[in-house]
């Protein structure tokens, strides 16, 4: 794939990883203030792994476009190691 799309890539990974480390974070900040209402906090916990999960599954197939659609994972590795 060109460059650009590679670097998109890796710029759509790093925002993910961010939001949902923050998003865990704020989970973490809401659970241990007694304000917080416990069903509240427990739903926005599960919908930060839920987040986490659905970002990893899309971030799966974009690096897979990224990298040229390799045909295998062993070359997808090869390109991030080189």
């Amino acid at each position: 794939m060109t460059d650009a799309i590679l670097l998109a890539y890796k710029e759509v990974e790093n925002s993910m990883e961010r939001f949902t480390l923050l998003l865990q974070s704020h989970v973490e900040t809401m659970g241990a203030a007694p304000a917080n209402s416990p069903e509240q906090v427990f739903r926005l916990s599960q919908g930060s792994k839920a987040m986490r999960d659905s970002a990893m599954i899309y971030l799966s197939y974009a690096k897979y476009v990224a990298y040229g659609m390799p045909e295998t994972e062993d070359l997808v590795q090869d390109e991030l190691q080189g």
